[in-house]
């Protein structure tokens, strides 16, 4: 049983790092790109969420160091370091990696240990990563999260959502996602839970495309607890 899961993160290691110089473009989808052209937009989505998340909790992002597990070629990283002290990453795939040599990152070579030590970090962020994990090892790497976190950390569980139809469309047609197997925001906050985490807030965003979101944005702010959006994110606490 050992074997085999070690030879499934073994095979998944090295399927990312087969992909990784193709990786942007086998993201494209017609329904993706109808959505929004470039990758640009989902990822200041999702700063959007941070940031705000940020506010309403008082807290101050410049003063906190983040983690960013599975940080792939580190477009978030670069995208969102400007509002943190410091910006980490880490990811389970050198191929990925090496399109990061601008940024602090670390290899992950144990896809359930994360390369910190205990209370490390402020804010962690996993952006589209627990689809790619078995279910049954989901539960360990959230449990690496709560240790890394210092007390009062933040973590930020960002995932597609399967309640969403065109998602479900999407994820079909990529050969990345080809094993992946989607979690509702429900799981998520199981898995948090799990953990010892509280979670403190679930929210749902990319409901409309890039075109429209500069007259619709505050349409789709208003809808952010409702879950129908293309993707959420659940913010969990570590105790203090």
């Amino acid at each position: 049983m050992g074997l085999i899961r070690v030879v499934e993160r073994m095979s998944m290691d090295r399927e990312f790092d087969h992909l990784a110089p193709e990786y942007k473009d086998l993201l494209k989808d017609p329904v993706r790109d109808y959505f929004a052209a470039e990758s640009e937009f989902f990822l200041t989505r999702k700063i959007d969420m941070l940031l705000e998340f940020a506010t309403r909790q008082g807290l101050d992002t410049r003063q906190a160091t983040w983690l960013d597990v599975g940080c792939g070629k580190g477009e978030l990283l670069r995208a969102a370091r400007q509002h943190f002290a410091k910006a980490l990453g880490c990811d389970v795939s050198l191929g990925m990696m090496a399109a990061c040599s601008d940024l602090e990152v670390v290899h992950q070579a144990d896809p359930q240990r994360l390369p910190f030590a205990d209370g490390s970090v402020d804010w962690v962020t996993s952006v589209c990563i627990f689809h790619h994990i078995n279910p049954e090892e989901r539960a360990p790497v959230v449990a690496e999260i709560h240790r890394v976190l210092r007390p009062g950390g933040i973590f930020a569980n960002i995932e597609h959502n399967p309640l969403n139809p065109a998602v479900q469309l999407i994820v079909r047609r990529t050969p990345i996602d080809v094993n992946a197997r989607l979690l509702t925001a429900r799981t998520a906050r199981r898995l948090s839970r799990a953990a010892a985490m509280e979670t403190v807030a679930t929210r749902y965003f990319l409901y409309v495309p890039q075109r429209l979101y500069g007259w619709a944005g505050l349409i789709e702010r208003a809808l952010d607890r409702a879950p129908l959006g293309g993707q959420y994110v659940v913010f969990a606490r570590k105790p203090a």
